[in-house]
């Protein structure tokens, strides 16, 4: 996965409440054995007025011009804001690809489900936790200021906003880690190399009749 240190985008205020993985991606599109090809469909029932179904060309379907992901003013967006329980539902771990594959590399919000909280980190999107009363400043000031940008240095686990007022986050140690230098699940185990061919070799020398 790619590197997370610091990042600056624009900002796009999702002002939801609950919102749950079969909103971030249909469960047809679950049907998919591939990794990649979901952003077109992030928010589908919401983006669009029509169903959407696997394979279908996305191009010439009517958009529902009243979502914020639709408003030419947030084109672009890295960076989103939404309220409390935000990933909650399924575990799919189609949610945070989608998300990422749109665009979005960090959510701020007042709380994730727990389950799209790691799913998110382990696949390279931040999710950062403020309080309510930050939260709401954040979506007053997008709201009001076109082209709003956060920048958000994971090194130094801050939120800056344009006019240079910094809010702090927390992060566990190891995620942290994990996502300054792209490794996932994977790239973490990759890591070791080295020493699982060391072990590999004294356990085939110590055993080898396990090995033919």
């Amino acid at each position: 996965m790619d590197k997370f240190v610091r990042k600056e985008g624009l900002v796009a205020p999702l002002d939801r409440s609950n919102v749950d993985t079969d909103a971030i991606i249909p469960k047809q599109f679950l049907k998919s054995i591939k990794r990649t090809g979901f952003g077109p469909n992030l928010f589908d029932e919401w983006r669009y007025l029509d169903r959407g179904e696997p394979d279908l060309d996305n191009t010439g379907r009517p958009l529902n011009a009243e979502f914020v992901l639709n408003r030419q003013r947030y084109e672009g967006a890295t960076v989103m804001l939404a309220r409390e329980n935000f990933g909650c539902g399924s575990s799919r771990e189609h949610a945070p690809w989608a998300l990422l594959q749109f665009g979005i590399q960090t959510i701020i919000a007042t709380s994730f489900a727990d389950i799209f909280y790691n799913n998110s980190l382990k696949n390279g999107l931040l999710l950062i936790t403020l309080d309510a009363a930050t939260i709401d400043q954040l979506f007053r000031e997008t709201e009001s200021q076109e082209g709003y940008r956060l920048a958000v240095d994971l090194e130094h686990q801050s939120v800056t906003t344009p006019s240079g007022e910094s809010f702090s986050f927390e992060i566990d140690p190891h995620r942290k880690h994990c996502m300054m230098n792209g490794l996932d699940d994977i790239g973490l185990t990759l890591a070791h190399a080295d020493q699982i061919k060391t072990f590999e070799a004294a356990h085939r020398a110590r055993q080898p009749w396990l090995f033919g």
